[in-house]
């Protein structure tokens, strides 16, 4: 790791949905970050002024003081600024989706995650990039997390889709029409056969169902995958793989990276970026 110097001048953005959630543990983030520093605040009202504030931080260290898609705007902002791989980025966790930051080792605590971006040091760290430009911090899932499993058969529709009316038919046909037990499958927008490729070599083909396909940063600029596939009665091994690209294709797919949601899409393709970018961490005792 590298030590920052508590001298730093700093541009302190605090995104709007933290302080609309969390305003206490903002005032004290901001508190303790004026005191030990040189610390110019700003208010974007929006992701636009979020990223020109960014853009405008001239010698500043940034500071974001937000949650993971905070965090997440921050990095994909200065990666599409090319920016990223000079600029050494700190973070205060507030709000209530931060197992993201938390997993990259941000503290808990308005007061230490602060104090940490003033006596913390900064460690380089891998990025996953993918053919459209997006970044991935942590990990990616596919089909995204939360995916329920419905009867076979049934059509899925999203939660408080429909009318009033048609649900209460639909209510009334499953109650009149006694249908036998059937197996259950995967519902919603999930994948069912993928093809999947690790630096250029295929683990998993269309003729395998696949139940989820994850990738994460390795360490070194190596990506960590594993794809389970579809077990059909007895539990099947997950099959698991690493390599610095990762493309996955087959039919429109959705997938999960990070905190968002994205696609469909018919092939992805990952690429691992070796300390692509440097986040400010306590230092060990």
């Amino acid at each position: 790791m590298t030590e920052v110097a508590t001298s730093d001048q700093l541009l302190v953005v605090i995104d709007p949905v933290a302080r609309r959630t969390d305003g206490e543990s903002v005032r004290i983030a901001k508190d303790v970050l004026s005191a030990g520093a040189s610390a110019k605040v700003c208010l974007p009202e929006g992701s636009e002024e979020f990223a020109r504030a960014l853009a405008r931080r001239g010698s500043r260290r940034p500071v974001v003081v937000g949650d993971d898609r905070a965090l997440l705007r921050a990095v994909s902002v200065l990666h599409r600024r090319r920016e990223l791989a000079g600029c050494a980025l700190s973070v205060v966790p507030v709000g209530g989706a931060v197992a993201l930051s938390r997993s990259l080792g941000l503290p808990a605590g308005a007061v230490a995650a602060a104090r940490a971006v003033l006596d913390g040091a900064e460690r380089r760290l891998d990025l996953l990039v993918d053919d459209s430009d997006g970044v991935v911090l942590g990990a990616l899932r596919i089909p995204p997390l939360g995916l329920r499993e419905a009867p076979a058969g049934a059509t899925a529709v999203p939660a408080g889709a429909g009318h009033p009316w048609l649900r209460t038919c639909q209510s009334l046909v499953r109650t009149w029409v006694a249908r036998p037990a059937r197996p259950t499958v995967l519902a919603g927008p999930g994948p069912s056969r993928l093809r999947v490729e690790v630096d250029g070599v295929t683990v998993m083909d269309l003729d395998h169902p696949v139940e989820a396909v994850s990738v994460r940063p390795g360490e070194r600029g190596v990506a960590e995958v594993e794809v389970r596939p579809l077990s059909v009665g007895a539990e099947a091994s997950p099959v698991r793989a690493q390599g610095r690209t990762v493309t996955v294709s087959g039919a429109d797919f959705r997938y999960r990276a990070d905190a968002v949601v994205s696609g469909p899409v018919r092939t992805r393709t990952w690429t691992v970026r070796e300390g692509a970018w440097s986040l400010t961490l306590p230092v060990a005792p």
